[in-house]
């Protein structure tokens, strides 16, 4: 138990301290807060875990489930600090637009458990490979250095180290197995890390100034504030959430031999929920299942929900000292830019997969993801697309994700639902001109009788 448990950690640590860093990066915290910024997400990420695995009441699917950040709000958060004219409001204004958000998808759990249908692959597919390409950027960002006014940065020796600990990293999935393996980017950070060393890149300093026991202060940078724009765009990334979690439970539920229905769906979803609402308390964000877990438990066949229990018991702890989250503020920019392009390059290609199960041999769905993808992609390729809009509005429209998941949504119920649905929808090459008339020449032809 002890040992799955902590390999459950080291295959979703990455995972849940970097939302953290992109955030207070964007914010301008210092080393020191940084480090409790990382150490109370690990904190709550451990909260939310028992919640899932353990449950109480009609609460948690009971499942083999690690819970962490979600990295669907990390976008839209980028999109709150950008728009927040005074900094140290930034953080309060996310903690409270996640607040509302998570008691709002608390209440309704219930109900979103019964509208899976309206989320196909083809949507959630599109969301989460708009989570990947959306965060991309940021790790192209790190890979640079760690001053973008800096006159070394984007320098070939920040790049050079970005680039080393990529090859690590893939040299380590490809030529090891088993646990190794999957802590693969986690042994990148520390060999990325050690080589930056000598060229004077690396600051020990937050670790010998971090405290071996702490406790994340409720509430630390301020009390929490509630924007409508901000709001609004966190009750969005909710939905992204749940329906990745709902996706994730369905999987899991087929891995363990215990097909997750409604009422497990519905419990499942009040531990994320509530597990968020109660997050921004110990400064902590929005919480979601993590993906890789489920791979995990399916290549292990180690099915206890009581092994990642365990698992989320080390993630407390870790929060609870310091010291131990100081060793990830220690980590370079450039090497976290090496590990970030295989981090969010694979939650890309994770949407990647879920898109193959979503029939893109029809027009319908391929209009969806065409469209849906262009949308979500503004904000990347055009970031000034929406400099004409409110300052409250940009808050939404300058989130890739949000936007993407509101088109693909919409298209969804546009060309699946409403209305009579086409059969005759499948193609051999989506939207090859002429292919309509082609099929209407072929059917108003007279059949000939075979032959006997």
């Amino acid at each position: 138990m002890f040992t799955s448990g902590l390999q459950h950690v080291a295959a979703m640590y990455a995972g849940v301290v970097a939302p953290p860093l992109i955030v207070g990066a964007a914010v301008g915290l210092s080393a020191k807060e940084l480090t409790f910024l990382t150490g109370a997400s690990l904190f709550t990420a451990g909260l939310a875990t028992f919640l899932q695995t353990l449950g109480i009441w009609k609460i948690g699917a009971r499942l083999p489930f690690v819970n962490g950040v979600t990295f669907a709000g990390v976008a839209p958060m980028l999109a709150i600090v950008d728009t927040t004219a005074d900094k140290d409001d930034a953080l309060p204004i996310i903690f409270g637009a996640i607040i509302v958000a998570g008691v709002l998808g608390f209440l309704a759990a219930p109900f979103f458990s019964k509208l899976v249908r309206f989320f196909p692959p083809v949507v959630t597919g599109t969301v989460i490979t708009l989570i990947g390409i959306s965060l991309l950027p940021v790790a192209f960002g790190w890979a640079q250095g760690p001053n973008p006014g800096a006159d070394d940065y984007g320098s070939a020796s920040y790049l050079g180290l970005a680039g080393l600990t990529l090859l690590v990293v893939l040299a380590l999935r490809r030529f090891t197995r088993g646990f190794v393996k999957q802590i693969a980017v986690l042994i990148g950070l520390v060999i990325g890390t050690l080589i930056a060393i000598p060229f004077g890149v690396t600051d020990f300093g937050p670790v010998a100034d971090a405290d071996v026991i702490g406790f994340p202060t409720p509430f630390h940078f301020g009390a929490p504030q509630f924007a409508l724009a901000a709001i609004v765009s966190m009750c969005v990334v909710m939905v992204v959430s749940m329906t990745e979690s709902t996706a994730d439970m369905l999987a899991l539920g087929e891995i363990v031999e215990r097909p997750a229905d409604e009422k497990t769906i519905a419990a499942g979803l009040r531990a994320d929920t509530l597990g968020s609402a109660l997050s921004p308390l110990f400064n902590g964000f929005m919480c979601s299942a993590f993906a890789q877990n489920v791979g995990l438990v399916a290549m292990t066949r180690i099915r206890s929900r009581f092994v990642v229990a365990c698992g989320g018991g080390f993630l407390v702890l870790m929060g609870l000292c310091p010291m131990a989250a100081a060793l990830i503020a220690v980590v370079p920019r450039p090497v976290l830019g090496g590990a970030g392009v295989v981090l969010f390059g694979s939650v890309a290609a994770s949407g990647i997969q879920t898109l193959v199960k979503a029939g893109l041999e029809k027009d319908n769905n391929v209009l969806i993801l065409a469209v849906s993808l262009a949308v979500g992609i503004i904000p990347i390729s055009a970031p000034e697309f929406y400099h004409a809009f409110p300052e409250t509005a940009k808050i939404i429209l300058d989130s890739g994700i949000s936007t993407g998941c509101v088109a693909a949504v919409i298209l969804n119920l546009l060309f699946n639902h409403l209305g009579k649905r086409r059969d005759a929808d499948e193609v051999t090459a989506p939207m090859e001109p002429g292919g309509e008339i082609s099929a209407q020449r072929t059917a108003s032809e007279p059949k000939t009788e075979p032959a006997h």
